[in-house]
């Protein structure tokens, strides 16, 4: 069989930018993941376009990745010239299709295969190649009906907001015709063959696990050189990195750290992550992590820093304690991978996808985020005990390097694609 060497990759949603901001909306790990697939990908022999929607009139519609051969941004217009959250994108996407396919007949582009990212490149992937004729492949990225289930609250609340009813029957649909898809962990494959059986689907043998992996090229052990990068940080700290989102579980970081800083006078929390620009939901979530942090008598202690630039991302890794991840739902935590990389030890959700990297008690710790008293202890154990941490550590960055990095996910890309290409599809 041969082997593909055009691809058509698609995330639909969100800023996504040759060179990433990331924090803003709906702007986080997957844009990293797409992208650094993408030059993965570039370096076995592929020509990758990843396609996005156009909705800045001030981008370049076609925009090469920067030090990469064979690998560009290309914008479709669809809807007004406005951002959209990926919730309430599905309007525009039978539009983003059509001007898609017209761009590609115009351009005179022929593509091997297309391959979606989340439910909204989903829908337009399986339009496009339908259309062409072509295989089409899908990463759910994350699942709808396990971020409900995680995110509980009230069900007709939840429901205006993210619109989980459409995008599960969407998520469906796109399962159901695709030529195989990735999950980025074993948990996503438990709760897609434990929720979606009441939806009427079965998790077929066209799906293999691919988790993310990380650029272990830049994320690595901390030089002589690294160790003298100045940052405006305390001395010591314990780092969280994310979007700031609801679901992110910052309040329960902060209640945790509560406990940890009344025994730790010496130690602060820093909380990165963020738009560059913040939206109204943005800045109502770290308003509402303030007043806990009001609340608690901690402002000389949490450090609230909002937007990391890139080229700060790896000192403030490296120079942290060790890493927090608290999400109450995570597919996976690209962060976390990040800083295990850089030799750091991570305290994550036991309810996430990392769960399979992070092997509990030998080179990280999960643990229950809504349980304070567990999640400080935990950390608690870290600080006091900095010989365990740092060979947990050294454990973690060993992991990441033998296993994490992507040119070792491209190759398992390479694989499914090589296999299941002409394998039968659905028609839509």
């Amino acid at each position: 069989m041969s082997q593909s060497k055009t691809i058509a990759l698609l995330s639909t949603h969100g800023y996504f930018d040759p060179i990433p901001q990331l924090g803003r909306t709906d702007t986080g790990g997957q844009v990293v993941y797409v992208l650094d697939l993408a030059k993965a990908l570039s370096t076995m022999g592929y020509k990758v376009d990843i396609f996005t929607r156009w909705f800045d009139k001030s981008k370049k519609q076609i925009d090469p990745v920067p030090g990469v051969e064979n690998v560009n941004v290309i914008r479709i217009p669809a809807g007004k010239w406005e951002f959209i959250p990926k919730e309430f994108i599905y309007d525009v996407l039978p539009e983003l299709s059509k001007n898609m396919i017209e761009f590609i007949i115009e351009n005179n582009l022929d593509y091997d295969l297309f391959h979606g990212h989340y439910v909204d490149a989903g829908i337009v992937t399986i339009d496009v190649a339908n259309y062409f004729g072509k295989p089409s492949f899908f990463t759910a990225h994350s699942i709808g009906a396990w971020k409900r289930d995680q995110m509980g609250g009230d069900p007709v609340k939840m429901e205006k907001k993210f619109n989980f009813n459409h995008r599960i029957s969407e998520e469906i649909r796109i399962f159901k015709t695709v030529n195989a898809q990735t999950l980025t962990s074993y948990v996503q494959l438990e709760k897609l063959t434990e929720l979606y059986l009441d939806e009427g689907y079965i998790p077929g043998n066209n799906i293999k696990i691919i988790p993310p992996g990380v650029d272990v090229h830049y994320y690595r052990l901390p030089t002589e050189k690294d160790k003298q990068v100045k940052t405006n940080l305390p001395e010591k700290y314990i780092f969280c990195l994310s979007r700031i989102d609801s679901n992110k579980g910052h309040d329960l970081l902060l209640h945790a750290f509560d406990i940890v800083r009344k025994k730790n006078p010496d130690v602060d929390l820093v909380i990165g992550g963020g738009s560059p620009s913040p939206k109204p939901r943005e800045l109502g979530i770290v308003n509402t992590m303030k007043a806990i942090i009001e609340e608690k008598g901690m402002q000389n202690r949490v450090h609230i820093i909002g937007y990391v630039p890139d080229e700060m991302m790896r000192p403030y890794y490296q120079q942290s304690l060790f890493f927090v991840l608290p999400s109450l739902f995570e597919p996976f935590g690209m962060t976390s991978q990040e800083a295990m990389a850089c030799g750091k030890t991570v305290v994550a959700s036991k309810y996430g996808g990392i769960k399979d990297v992070i092997t509990n008690h030998e080179n990280g710790f999960l643990v229950d985020p809504a349980n304070a008293e567990e999640f400080a202890d935990v950390m608690i154990q870290l600080i006091k005990d900095q010989d365990l941490n740092e060979k947990m550590g050294l454990k973690a960055h060993s992991n990441i390097l033998n296993n994490y990095s992507w040119e070792a996910q491209a190759r398992k890309h390479n694989e499914l694609y090589n296999k299941y290409q002409n394998s039968p599809r659905q028609e839509v």
